[in-house]
């Protein structure tokens, strides 16, 4: 059996052209994207860590937001940066 997943590095930056405007909307698209992947068929969601970033410094709040809107789909970090 084969599994799918995908690794999200989470970048965000305060800038006029970005989509996303804030830490927190790069936090609620990054639920949103675990629910669709999972939606999708997806096995896996994997979310980097940024120590001492905005968003995405402290992993398992984020972690179990996913996992309170999805049921099946494998969460965790996959890469932890300790800059």
């Amino acid at each position: 059996m084969k599994n799918i997943g995908f690794l999200s590095f989470g970048h965000w930056t305060d800038h006029p052209q970005s989509g996303t405007r804030s830490a927190s909307d790069a936090l609620l698209q990054a639920i949103d994207l675990a629910v669709a992947a999972e939606e999708l068929g997806a096995d896996g969601a994997y979310f980097r860590v940024h120590h001492f970033a905005q968003q995405y410094a402290s992993p398992f709040p984020l972690l179990a937001a996913i996992g309170a809107r999805t049921k099946k789909i494998e969460i965790g970090t996959g890469v932890i940066d300790m800059r």
